[in-house]
């Protein structure tokens, strides 16, 4: 029996072909062009970010976060007790010990702010689990934030940046911004109404965002947590306002007299809460699971500690745990790659950079 004819294709266009692939290529470059906004200079990127909290802080400090640049590295470990498994399958949540490596720090990107420059204190931990995964978050001593999108943060930091003349930031700007966002306003009234502790032993630390926890049977429950201290709160006194530098002296004296521990109580949400909008928070009545005891019992100094090198993405997780839909969680993780990738190509390229950091920390 014949073959069925093939049609012939005729002619090959050697030029057409050329033509197609460079239009491929151009997509594709096209593509990672506009991810990183080349084509779009408006666009909000990662680099915008990191450029503009580079400029807030009114001068380059190489080799140091671009926020929360003054901290100290902390060591201890996670003692669950099993109750945090009944809404994550997570191996962190199983009864035992998990080692934990943190830093405390404050806000800005200046290593030599005085402690009191923000009221706000920061607190990131690395989870190191036994079958190799981590989780890693990045909490704030305040259970919301200023603002609910990217876009608002962004514009926050640009009314922050100081004025030439003053080298401080413009108070008209920054109450232009807040009155022309009003979702900032649950976050200045808890500032308000809650003044900063007199140590970072005896501050709650929140995880701001809500997570999806998923336990052994497959359910998924809207998660925030905080780590709660078992130290009892105290207001800043006057006297610690005066002072530049006494937060890292405190805890080290603290730490003298033994561990210091926190309650990690995740805070599960009802169907409605947001889980999309740091700036709300959920009502009181939520209910709430004590998973274990954060236990830190020594401090370094984050230019030799275990924590220097660490990038506390919070969308680092283990099984068990995923990000919200909540539009901060992935603004902060290309943010915080930037940092890291800056500051330690920094020290790699410039070694001086990681001896004066050795020499003079300014945690």
């Amino acid at each position: 029996m014949a073959k069925p004819s093939v049609p012939n294709p005729g002619p090959v266009c050697v030029p057409c072909r050329l033509i197609a692939i460079g239009a491929a290529v151009l997509v594709l470059a096209g593509g990672f062009a506009y991810t990183a906004g080349w084509l779009t200079p408006a666009r909000l990127t990662a680099p915008r970010f990191i450029n503009t909290f580079e400029a807030v802080a009114g001068q380059p400090h190489p080799g140091y976060r671009r926020n929360h640049a003054k901290g100290l590295c902390i060591e201890g470990y996670f003692d669950s007790n099993g109750d945090g498994a009944a809404l994550s399958s997570a191996a962190v949540f199983a009864p035992g010990r998990t080692p934990v490596t943190g830093r405390f720090a404050v806000p800005g990107g200046n290593p030599s702010a005085p402690d009191t420059s923000s009221p706000v204190r920061s607190l990131a931990l690395l989870f190191q689990l036994q079958n190799g995964e981590q989780w890693r978050t990045g909490m704030n001593s305040t259970p919301v934030f200023a603002v609910h999108t990217p876009e608002q943060f962004y514009q926050q930091l640009v009314a922050a940046k100081p004025d030439p003349t003053t080298g401080k930031p413009d108070p008209a700007k920054l109450k232009a911004f807040y009155a022309a966002n009003p979702e900032t306003q649950p976050f200045q009234a808890w500032v308000k109404a809650h003044p900063p502790s007199s140590s970072l032993a005896n501050a709650a630390y929140y995880s701001i965002n809500a997570f999806r926890f998923t336990d052994g049977t497959g359910n998924t429950h809207a998660v925030r947590w905080a780590m709660v201290p078992e130290t009892p709160y105290a207001p800043i006194t006057d006297a610690e306002k005066a002072e530049k530098n006494f937060l890292e002296a405190d805890l080290d004296q603290r730490l003298q007299n033994g561990p210091l521990r926190w309650h990690l109580i995740l805070t599960v949400a009802k169907p409605g809460d947001p889980t999309n909008d740091a700036t709300l928070q959920w009502p009181d009545d939520r209910q709430q699971v004590d998973a274990g005891t954060l236990v830190i019992d020594h401090t370094t100094s984050q230019a030799n500690g275990t924590c220097r090198d660490v990038n506390f993405d919070p969308t680092i997780l283990p099984a068990g745990i995923k990000p919200s839909d909540d539009p901060l969680l992935a603004a902060r993780s290309a943010a915080y790659a930037l940092s890291y990738k800056r500051r330690t190509r920094e020290e790699a390229l410039h070694p001086a950079v990681h001896q004066a950091q050795t020499n003079g920390d300014h945690s």
